[in-house]
């Protein structure tokens, strides 16, 4: 049995990148609950994040290599995590006006049980804006 590629997300921007590069995969989304830790900083969530998300779906496809990736946003070390609504919303772009902030995406790769966790972070500056 030749073991295929399985993204553990259902996000159509990770699909549209292995797509794009020409790798063959299945689409198994986690249902890992994306909760910050309290003093948790923003690699760690990702990483953390990626992990659980590829180990999860892993246990339901052991014979296949399995591909997590979590991204976060931070900005004045405040992780900040998907807005409850669109107020929310709105608070955290302000925050995010005329800046500079953090993207960290991890990604984890579990190959025969085994997990590989690696990250990248990329600066990312916002031109100011009104409401």
């Amino acid at each position: 049995m030749i073991p295929m590629l399985v993204l553990a997300s259902a996000s159509p921007r990770r699909q549209e990148l292995l797509r794009s590069a020409g790798i063959p995969f299945d689409v198994h989304p986690s249902q890992v609950a994306e909760d910050i830790l309290p003093g948790e900083g923003a690699r760690e969530c990702a990483e953390r994040l990626s992990r659980e998300k590829a180990l999860a779906v892993a246990g339901q496809r052991p014979h296949d290599v399995v591909l997590g990736a979590d991204t976060v946003v931070a900005v004045d070390g405040q992780v900040l995590g998907k807005p409850s609504d669109a107020a929310d919303a709105a608070r955290m772009l302000s925050m995010l006006s005329g800046r500079e902030h953090q993207v960290i995406t991890g990604v984890c790769l579990v190959i025969a049980d085994k997990p590989s966790v690696a990250s990248e972070t990329t600066l990312v500056a916002v031109s100011e804006y009104t409401e």
